[in-house]
Order: structure tokens, then sequence, then C-alpha cells
């Protein structure tokens, strides 16, 4: 029987009360019989068509992806007529050139409708497999520098607003610790007091805070704080010496509220926002989602792990809730952390007790995608000796104080804000957009895995070279034989000494590439040029490099390139790190493909603001008066490219001397004098 008598026999069928009902709401007018085929049939009809048609326009877009794979797997086998060579683009043919275009042209157009559609139907789409690499030209590296202005926007995909650094396997510490369903109540009226506690700390000025010497930091007069606050619950005494730390600080970030917000309710993202500062973040518990939307009210149980870079200093492990509140009234958001205790037994670590109490951050949105936040950062840790070096810098609060946090997400913020950027003038051989997307995030896999190699974690054994107590090296080795990081037995060796001189001073050496060849230890008597520069920063030293190596060379055949990003603060110190590759992986990293296997094995610096060790403590203030810097270098070396193989002796002491004599030739330099003779030949870095 054909549809339309199928619909007219239905049409003679009695209807029920619901179905009658239904049809007067979906169709209130019958259809006029002269007027042709009933409406309904025609919106079936429609929609059938429809169907088909779509089916019709996969298979074809399906034959249009395999035929555009397929010619992109011929572009790769192209040979030069002349030299047998692989073609460059200037001699493929026209239509060639056009399928490049237009793939990329539709690569882009994937990524925005896939940004829209997980905007709107709340999932994260799943983009498609990479495309067969494509053959780009070589990689020009020549001497002169010209300017590249990028007019179209870069590609960029959802999950780079925030970088997500990589997911340990590692278990949870907290797998079983979780709040019972009657406990929820009391976890949640402790939150809203901890959200009265944080915005209260955050608008009162003196006496509950004090302010240090010409700087932005305030510190908690801990017996104001006393008169003033009492916690609901009793905390916990633990045995031993406990140390006070509570300071308080304020930025502008730009980034607007509601993508900071996300950021902290993410924990991964969290690390990603201060990689520096968290090492290891862990959502243990969800107890509250909030409000569907925008978060307002969610409450999570977390675990991270807070570092310092440096062996010397103790990381921090705790686990405490983390509350979020809105105040539309205001437009402020409040995210504020508050412990644990009588919910959820301590942690079983090596490292130093900590306790987080009630910390965080007000953020209110201002004009332009800015954030003001006001930071206060408020814990208690068993108050073990640490190296005189870093006595005072830890006793006072300063390394993981609220300067530090609000300096950190101000950089990064800085940082996330050139990699959105729409136009960005860049220097040298970055050809485009997306070449420039993916050489920062090469940089940022950098930056996570000096990190990650020169703090104090619980996992990590490190050894001093000498019984002395004023000695601060330390070495310790790891076998690798993962993606990323050159395979075999890696030799780190660390160091921290205080210098006279602020840390803008040193950074500005460390970054100048004339004056860093003065640096014999460092330069091995190598010139260094600039060929690629990629601003993320207001301060212009606040940047992604590609340096050549003896650029006075003009050889193809011997190209040492370092990757370095610069990173400065005026109050949050700064960062230099760098690491040997190759013009061939440039070329791969600039291509889109996959550069996680690259391997990276950084070097860096990590400058602080400091006094010096001994200095006198103002009883005004609790803060020496007298400012230098502390300077902290950390080498890597591939000791051996055979992961079972041992650690030979000699690799231990060039290091060493290696170490001892950069830091000479920086203080001589500095200080205007000659630069130290190295004491032995240096490592390969």
């Amino acid at each position: 029987m054909s549809a339309p008598g199928r619909e007219a026999e239905d049409e003679a069928k009695p209807r029920t009360q619901p179905q009658t009902s239904t049809g007067q709401v979906l169709v209130p007018e019958p259809p006029d019989p002269d007027e042709g085929p009933p409406m309904r049939s025609h919106s079936l009809h429609h929609a059938q068509q429809d169907r088909a048609d779509n089916v019709v326009l996969r298979a074809e877009n399906e034959n249009l992806k395999n035929e555009n794979f397929r010619l992109q797997a011929a572009i790769q086998n192209v040979v030069c007529p002349n030299c047998g060579g692989p073609a460059i683009l200037g001699e493929m043919s026209f239509d060639e050139q056009q399928l490049r275009i237009e793939n990329a042209r539709l690569k882009d157009e994937l990524e925005r409708l896939s940004c829209i559609a997980s905007r709107y139907s709340g999932r994260q789409m799943q983009p498609l497999g990479p495309a067969p690499p494509i053959l780009l030209p070589s990689l020009d590296l020549d001497m002169g520098i010209y300017s590249r202005h990028f007019k179209e926007p870069p590609v960029v995909s959802c999950n780079d607003i925030i970088p997500v650094p990589q997911i340990s396997d590692q278990p949870s510490p907290f797998s079983g610790m979780l709040i019972l369903d009657q406990d929820k109540p009391l976890v949640l009226e402790l939150a809203i007091t901890a959200a009265n506690h944080l915005v209260r700390m955050c608008r009162t000025n003196g006496p509950l805070w004090i302010r240090r010497d010409g700087r932005t930091t305030e510190v908690l007069d801990l017996e104001e704080h006393e008169k003033t606050f009492s916690w609901p619950m009793d905390l916990k005494q633990q045995n031993g010496e406990v140390r006070t730390e509570a300071s308080r600080d304020s930025a502008m970030v730009i980034m607007n509220s509601i993508t900071l917000v996300d950021a902290f309710l993410d924990a991964d993202k969290w690390m990603g926002l201060f990689p520096s500062v968290v090492s290891k973040a862990t959502t243990v518990q969800v107890l509250s989602p909030g409000v569907a939307g925008h978060g307002n009210g969610c409450l999570h149980l977390l675990h991270a792990e807070l570092q310092f870079l440096s062996p010397l200093v103790p990381a921090r492990e705790a686990h405490f809730f983390r509350y979020l509140q809105h105040n539309s009234e205001e437009g402020t958001w409040i995210i504020v952390d508050f412990p644990v205790d009588g919910f959820v037994d301590g942690l079983q670590t090596s490292l130093p007790w900590y306790r987080r109490r009630t910390s965080g951050c007000v953020i209110q949105d201002m004009p332009n995608g800015y954030s003001k936040v006001m930071w206060v950062e408020h814990a208690e840790v068993e108050d073990k000796p640490v190296h005189q070096i870093f006595d005072q810098f830890v006793s006072t609060g300063v390394a993981f104080g609220a300067t530090r946090w609000v300096s950190t997400l101000q950089r990064q913020c800085e940082r996330l804000a050139s990699l959105m950027a729409r136009s960005i003038a860049d220097l040298g051989v970055i050809p485009s957009p997306e070449a420039r997307k993916n050489m920062m995030k090469l940089s940022q896999r950098m930056m996570r895995t000096f990190c990650a190699s020169v703090h104090a974690s619980g996992m990590q054994s490190w050894t001093a070279l000498s019984e002395s107590s004023d000695d601060t090296i330390r070495v310790t080795t790891r076998k690798n034989t993962e993606p990323g990081q050159p395979n075999g037995v890696i030799l780190t060796a660390v160091s921290t000494t205080w210098l006279p001189f602020s840390h803008q001073q040193v950074f500005e050496l460390l970054t100048d590439e004339q004056r860093r060849s003065q640096l014999d230890v460092l330069s091995s008597g190598n010139s260094l040029h600039e060929v690629a520069h990629i601003a993320n920063g207001s301060h212009p030293r606040n940047c992604v490099s590609l340096l050549r190596v003896n650029a006075a060379s003009n050889s193809s055949h011997s190209v040492e390139l370092l990757l370095q990003e610069s990173s400065t603060h005026p109050s949050g110190g700064s960062i230099v790190v760098y690491a040997t590759i190759d013009v061939d992986a440039v070329q791969v990293a600039m291509s889109g493909e996959d550069p996680s296997y690259i391997p990276l094995l950084p070097t860096g610096f990590v400058i602080s603001p400091a006094a010096p060790p001994n200095a006198v403590i103002s009883s005004s203030n609790g803060s020496p008066s007298t400012i230098g810097c502390l300077l902290t270098i950390g080498m890597q070396v591939l000791a051996s490219a055979v992961p079972s193989a041992k650690l030979n002796l000699s690799s231990v002491t060039a290091i060493n001397n290696h170490l001892r004599n950069t830091v000479q030739q920086i203080s001589a330099v500095l200080g205007g004098g000659a630069a130290a003779e190295p004491a032995a030949m240096a490592p390969e870095l």
C-alpha cells in the first residue's frame, strides 16, 4: 500500500483522549482537503528526504576525506625532478597547493564547530584522528630576522585555554577516604563559614595585616587573627613544633572570572595554571556539584602536593576541601580551601606535616576581560630545619606565600592570552599561527619537565656530594624509558647560591645572548643568535625563543638549536629554561605532528628575590630589609644511553664542576670582574 493510503487508513482509526488532546495541540486547525495532501504527510516526507540527503552527504564526506588523505600521502613521496630529493612547496603543482590550503581551512572550521557543539551539548567533542603528516619546506635558519605579523586567528582548541598536564597513572592516596553522606551537611556549613572568613580577611586591613617593606605582600598578625576569627571544629593538635605562615597579596590578571573559576574547579587545569607551584593535584570526591551552569555552591575534596623548585626545600602535601561561592550582587567569586580535620585521617608521608588553613582568593571581573584577584595564603607546617641558605626564605613564609601564587597566576594568564591572541607580531622563522602555537606547547612541556626534575618530591631521593653544611649541590639519577626525554640514565644536579644582585640583573644577563656568550661555561665559546622570538608577556624578555648556537657558521650540516623560555615578574622572581633541540624536531613541532616523543633534557635557572641568609629580621614587619636573590641552577645530562648502566663517577664530577663554574662566572660578570676559568670540561648539556 502506498504511503498516502497508509496515512488515510491511520486517519480513519479512532483516537484515544490523550491522542486527541495531543493532536489538538500539535495541529490546531485541520488542513483544507482542497489544498493537497495533509501537512503531516508533507513534513514526514520532508524529514525522510533530509535523512536520505544526510546519508548521501556523509558518504560523500567520507570519500572526500579518504581522497584527501590519499593525496597527502602522495605529496610526501613527491621528489624533485632535478636532484631526486623531497620537493618543497614551490615545486609542487598548483592543485596540490590548493589542497593544502583547503585542508587547513577545513581543519580550522572543524575546530570551530567542535567548540560550538561542545558548548551547547555539554560534552567535549572528540576531534578527528590526525591526518597523515604533510611535508613542509625546510626550516630557514637564515641569520636575517624578519617580522611575521599574523592577522588570521590561530587554531586553538577548547582545551588550549588552560594547559592540562600529563596525568599520572599512580592511584590517589585518598581513593578510600570519602566523606559520608551524613557528614556532608556539616562540611557545607564549614564551607560557608570559611568563605565568610576569607572575604573578611581580604577586606580587613590593619591591625589584622602588616605590610612588609615596600612590597605588596602583607603578613597576618596571628594574635589579632585569633581574637577575630574562631573555627567551629576542633583542629587536631600536632606533636612537635608547628609554624604558622599567613600572607596576603593582590594582582590584576588578564583572564575573565569564568575561565579562572573553571580552572580552580578542575584539578588538572589547576596544575596547568600553577605549573611551578602545584606538582600534583587530584579531585578525590565531589561532595556537591553546585548549581548547574556556573558551579556556585560546589564543594570538592582535594589532594595536592605543593613544590618549590629546589631539592633543599621539602614539598608540602595535604588534603583539603575547596568551596566555590558566587556573589551576584557584587560580581565576585570566592574560592576557599579549608582543612579536613575531623573528617579525614592524616596522610602517611615522608614530607613534613602540613595543614592548609582558610586560604584562597576573591575574584572580581574587571573591564576588558581582566580580573582582580585578592589572595590569602594561610597554613600550618611542621617546623623542621631546612638548609641554612633557605632558612629565612622558608620560615618567613616567602617560599609558599601569597605573592608567589599571584605572580605565577599573573604570568600564566599573560602566557595564555598570548596563545589565544589573534594578531601577534613575532620575529624569526615561525611560519604560521599553527606553528607558533605548537612551539609554545613544546616549550610548555619543557618547563613542566624541568619543574618536575628539580623539586624535592617524596618519591625522589637526593644525595649531597659533600659533608659540608654549606654545600648546596644535590644530585639524583633516574632511569628513563618513556618518550619525551632521552632513554638511559639521566643525572640531575641542582645547586643554590645567594647573590648580592637583584633577580632582574641576573635575569637580564641570562637572557641576553650577547652577554651570555661571556659565560664560557654556558656558551662553550660559541656565539648565540635568536632566530625565532614568540612574545608571551608584557616584559620584552617574557618569551619563547629559538637560539642558534655558533651562528657564525653557515654549515647546514652542523646546526645546533636551543629552545628557551624565559619569564620574569617584579615581585615573583624569574626563571629561564632551555634545552637543545635539532632542526628536524623543530620542523616536526611546527608542522603540527605529535611532538610528545621529541626528547628534551632541560637545564634551567630559578631566580628568587631574597635577603642574605643571615640578614637581621625587622621586628616591625617580620622581614629582612636587604634584598639580593637566590639563584638555583638545575642541570640534567644523559650519563648513559643504556637504562641498565651504572653511573660513572666522572659524570658526577663533571656536572659538579660545571655548576660551580657557572655560579662563579655569573658572579664575576655581574660584579664587573673577569670570568673564572672553568675547572673541568663542561658535560654535554
